[in-house]
């Protein structure tokens, strides 16, 4: 181990703890201010943050990355614009700390209620895309927390840029100088000291792919929030308004498939696959969409490549989507709590039972009906952003905004009693 950079990261969790105890109890005003400060820099700064993330495309480029990794990659002067109205959707939220989630009094006298706490100190590790960066720490600057962040060697030079613009300007208007911190390496070994940094770091929030999560689970000691995977699925039933659902599953793979609520798996039921298959992958071949499909959907496609077990458990990321013909709803359903994720699925139907059946039985963080999967964010939620899909069920599910980054505790008032 680098006991340089993990003096480095060990001297930042101990700067991002005394800067939590400040924020724990900040006043709202002061918060909001930041947010606001935050937002306006990075529209201020604009050409030094595309800049930045030039050279990151550059690199990427060399490196052969792939164009849905540059894609995700890529700032430009509305995507940051988007980052800056994200903070201020921020402010506009209610601040969650100290609400009162009950009060009561008991027979003894003792009145014993719950209130919404900070959680502390927040430790991000995330991949490829910058925006993440402004996100993530303005819900944390809200909800009480700081934050230690710790992006993808693709993006450094964006997110050491962004990092720095929203912390300076949080820490102008009286925010301490640790609780916005970029863990400024390339070496992954600062994502594995992360993990372990139980002294430091009340929990951790990895945001990426199989790799990243692997690691966590080999590596962490901190309690970790998984987010991120998508593995997801539109079915087309038997009772699907055809149009409709052609729109959907080309919006669900097309519109950014670079993103983890983007379809991955189409899934068609026998009745309809002869009339609905030939028509969408015309639309998703017109697109650039690849085409993985079982044997039976290329009795109706025989364009198409065949698709082999492996592809039912990928996450493509990219213009690529898989294609299965069921011969029920319950098909669909077991195939889908198999080889899903727990992120976002879709049934597309005009049938009551159907949608009420898919939806009490898929096991997902976010289920559809007759809407495309590309809608789980945080932003469209109503939290003004995210931390990231957490596809785990304890404390956190779904997207996470800023309820989810925070803890409560009791709050007991007495009158001299004992027991």
């Amino acid at each position: 181990m680098d006991n340089s950079l993990q003096t480095v990261l060990l001297e930042q969790g101990r700067r991002a703890r005394a800067a939590a105890r400040y924020l724990a109890t900040a006043p709202t005003t002061v918060k909001n201010e930041s947010l606001m400060a935050m937002a306006d820099d990075l529209e201020a700064h604009i050409p030094e943050l595309l800049q930045a993330n030039r050279m990151d495309l550059d690199n990427g480029s060399r490196q052969g990355l792939s164009s849905a990794l540059l894609e995700r990659l890529t700032l430009n002067e509305a995507r940051v614009k988007d980052m800056a109205q994200g903070l201020r959707e921020i402010v506009a939220l209610p601040d969650p700390i100290g609400e009162v989630l009950s009060m009561g009094r008991r027979p003894n006298g003792l009145e014993i209620g719950r209130v919404r706490t900070p959680i502390g100190v927040v430790g991000l590790i995330y991949e490829s895309r910058p925006n993440v960066t402004a996100d993530a720490a303005g819900l944390c600057l809200k909800a009480g927390n700081a934050i230690l962040l710790r992006g993808g060697e693709e993006a450094l030079a964006s997110n050491r840029a962004i990092a720095r613009i929203i912390a300076g300007a949080a820490t102008r208007c009286g925010i301490p100088e640790g609780a916005i911190q970029l863990v400024d390496s390339e070496e992954r070994e600062a994502a594995v000291i992360m993990m372990k940094m139980n002294d430091y770091l009340d929990v951790l929030i990895p945001r990426g792919g199989k790799g990243l999560k692997q690691a966590v689970m080999e590596n962490a000691t901190v309690p970790y929030i998984m987010t991120g995977m998508g593995n997801c699925h539109v079915y087309v039933d038997e009772y699907a308004d055809l149009e409709k659902a052609c729109a959907i599953v080309l919006n669900a793979k097309v519109q950014r498939p670079s993103v983890c609520n983007a379809a991955e798996t189409l899934l068609v039921h026998a009745a309809v696959a002869g009339d609905f298959l030939p028509t969408m992958i015309k639309q998703l071949e017109a697109a650039g969409v690849e085409i993985r499909a079982c044997e039976r959907s290329r009795a109706f496609v025989s364009q198409v490549k065949p698709a082999v077990p492996e592809d039912w458990d990928t996450e493509y990321l990219d213009l690529i989507l898989a294609v299965k013909i069921v011969d029920d709803i319950e098909e669909a359903i077991e195939h889908i709590n198999i080889h899903g994720t727990g992120h976002s699925e879709a049934i597309v139907s005009q049938n009551y039972s159907n949608v009420r059946r898919f939806m009490t039985a898929v096991d997902a963080a976010a289920v559809y009906a007759n809407a495309s999967t590309r809608f789980t964010d945080g932003n469209v939620f109503g939290f003004g952003a995210e931390m990231g899909i957490s596809t785990q069920k304890l404390h956190a599910r779904g997207p996470m905004g800023l309820r989810e980054l925070t803890t409560t505790k009791f709050i007991v008032y007495g009158d001299g009693h004992i027991r």
